[in-house]
C-alpha cells in the first residue's frame, strides 16, 4: 500500500477552503495516473508546531501507482506547485502539502536521495495518524514495528484535531 497525506490551510481563492483544495488535489493526483483506492475522513487540525496560522484540513489517501518513490515525490511536488505552493520557510502556511507516508513498507534513510521512507515526522502527529487509522487501522511502522494504535496513544494529547462531518 502507498499512503499519501494531504493538508491545506490556505485557500486557492475566495471561493475555496481546505476541503475544496483537498478534493481538487485528489482529482489532480488521479489525472497524473494515481488510482485512489481509499480516503480517510477529512479532519481540521491546529498547526504543528502551534502558530497563529489558520487551522489545516487534513486527510490520508491510499493509492496505486506504477511510479517509483522518487518519481512519485516529484509528481506530488509538481501538483503542489500547480496549486501555488512555494517552499520558503519551514512549517509555513500552504495551499497544499502532499507527503508520502509509506510506500509499500519500503525503508529509505538516505537524505541525499529523497524521499525518506517511511515519512520521518509522521510519528506523534495526530493529523497524520488519525486519518491513516481510518483507512489502515492495522498498519505498523515499517522501521519500529509499532502499531498505529500505539502510535496514536503515544501522540501528544494536547494536539487539537477534529473529524469533519463533510464528505469528500
Amino acid at each position: 500500500m502507498i499512503f499519501i497525506a494531504l493538508g491545506s490551510n490556505l485557500p486557492l481563492s475566495n471561493e475555496t477552503d481546505g476541503t475544496d483544495v483537498l478534493r481538487a488535489a485528489v482529482r489532480a493526483m488521479e489525472k497524473r495516473g494515481m488510482q485512489v483506492v481509499a480516503r480517510s475522513r477529512l479532519y481540521k487540525s491546529e498547526p504543528v508546531p502551534i502558530s497563529d496560522q489558520d487551522w489545516y484540513v487534513n486527510a490520508v489517501v491510499c493509492i496505486i501507482t506504477s511510479l517509483e518513490p522518487e518519481r512519485l515525490l516529484n509528481v506530488l511536488h509538481e501538483i503542489e506547485a500547480d496549486f501555488g505552493r512555494q517552499r520558503t520557510i519551514k512549517n509555513a502556511a500552504r495551499e497544499l502539502d502532499l507527503d508520502i507516508l509509506d510506500f509499500k513498507g519500503r525503508i529509505s534513510k538516505d537524505e541525499t536521495a529523497p524521499p525518506l521512507l517511511p515519512h520521518p515526522r509522521m510519528e506523534g502527529r495526530a493529523f497524520v495518524l488519525l486519518p491513516l487509522h481510518d483507512i489502515a487501522p492495522k498498519w505498523c511502522h515499517p522501521i519500529t514495528g509499532v502499531s498505529l494504535s500505539d502510535l496514536i496513544d503515544l501522540a501528544d494529547p494536547d494536539q487539537r484535531i477534529q473529524a469533519l462531518e463533510e464528505a469528500w
